[in-house]
């Protein structure tokens, strides 16, 4: 999906039009297919107009052409989010996500959607999930933060209606509603902060957590003890010198030989972990479903935490019969550390429909004498 459509859903924007006609913003890993293009570009058009129906209208024809299309699915969600349609918009990116799982932006929607109707634990599930498929998403962690602090928000009242003589609860309670008040009277002056909600998360804002974290964290600075290292200064000489007649001789051979291996098969994984990968992404391209599912281990993490048949039956799915596929490594980045692998590298995915640059990061383990992937991460 283009880096500018899926950044469109965390942007604060003033109006339907003005969000659109980020989406239609220069595209930054994904090349967008020219008819693609023509579409969003007539879809802004409308929105910029306030023509919202009929801008729906020309989604609805190109999805009925092409159901499965990634962008102008998300494009559809962003804009039934702006006509207030949040039951649609969720099923929209609820549906994206089982489709693309390893997409973190349509989990970010579904966040901000539940947290604006009250379902909090649903929009900390989700947030959970995109910080899951890209940890270094930014966005999702901040919203992650405001959803965690209406939760505190909501366990403070109900301690404090459990037993109202509780004055530590009061005390976070307070704080925590003043730091929401001094917040939410900043973005007051601003008109964008209720045009929008797939944009914003309109929950308790970030600082919350903070106020937690402080309460507790100030007792435990007095614990430096100094006068026990006197007793052990005594012992010392004696043991010292007992150890240097007895030990000298026998240690230099036996450093020499444990040195050695280490840079030889680092080395040798290194470039053995390198062409196991090349051979994945190879068989990913001839759709050789058998060669590619083999590089994945039996205990392989899977994205949604379904069984590793249930996920090789999807990758099936989606990969086989599908036209013409080329995934090709570029500056791949290998890290071996004993019997675990880490390959860090641009992917480069091209097929009918789509081509894609993104970061791709495996994790790989050696078993059975060969290295198999054991967890897989876009983005990172």
């Amino acid at each position: 999906m283009p880096a500018s459509i899926l950044s469109a859903s965390v942007k604060p924007l003033r109006k339907t039009q003005h969000a659109v006609a980020v989406l239609a913003s220069a595209c930054l890993w994904l090349v967008v297919q020219p008819v693609f293009a023509e579409e969003l570009a007539d879809v802004t058009r409308l929105l910029r107009v306030g023509k919202s129906s009929e801008a729906m209208v020309k989604i609805d024809a190109f999805l009925e052409r092409q159901p499965r299309d990634m962008q102008m699915r998300f494009v559809k969600g962003v804009v039934l989010t702006e006509q207030g349609k949040t039951a649609e918009a969720i099923t929209v990116f609820t549906k994206l996500t089982e489709d693309h799982p390893d997409l973190p932006e349509p989990y970010n929607n579904l966040a901000v959607l539940f947290a604006a109707s009250g379902q909090y634990e649903k929009a900390r599930a989700a947030l959970d999930m995109a910080i899951r498929t890209n940890p270094s998403y930014a966005t999702a962690y901040e919203n992650l933060g405001d959803v965690h602090a209406k939760l505190a928000s909501q366990a403070y009242d109900k301690a404090l209606q459990l037993d109202s003589s509780n004055a530590n609860a009061k005390s976070k309670l307070t704080l925590l509603r003043t730091l929401t008040v001094n917040v939410a009277g900043k973005d007051a002056a601003k008109p964008t902060a209720a045009a929008a909600p797939v944009v914003t998360a309109t929950t308790a804002p970030k600082p919350a957590p903070v106020v937690v974290a402080r309460v507790d964290a100030k007792p435990e600075a007095k614990v430096e003890p100094k006068p026990e290292p006197k007793p052990a200064a005594k012992p010392e000489p004696k043991i010292e010198a007992k150890a240097v007649a007895k030990v000298e001789p026998k240690p230099e051979p036996k450093a020499e030989p444990k040195a050695e291996p280490k840079p030889v098969a680092g080395k040798g994984d290194s470039d053995e972990v390198l062409a196991v990968v090349n051979d994945w992404a190879d068989a990913w391209s001839a759709q050789d479903m058998k060669r590619y599912l083999g590089h994945y281990g039996q205990n392989f993490d899977t994205p949604k935490g379904e069984s590793r048949a249930t996920w090789a039956a999807e990758r099936n799915a989606r990969i086989a019969g599908k036209g013409r596929i080329s995934v090709k490594v570029e500056s791949p980045q290998v890290t071996v550390e004993g019997g675990t692998a880490t390959v860090k590298f641009r992917q480069l995915y091209a097929s009918d429909r789509l081509q894609a640059d993104s970061r791709k990061t495996l994790t790989m383990v050696k078993q059975g004498g060969k290295w198999q992937i054991k967890q897989e991460r876009t983005g990172s």
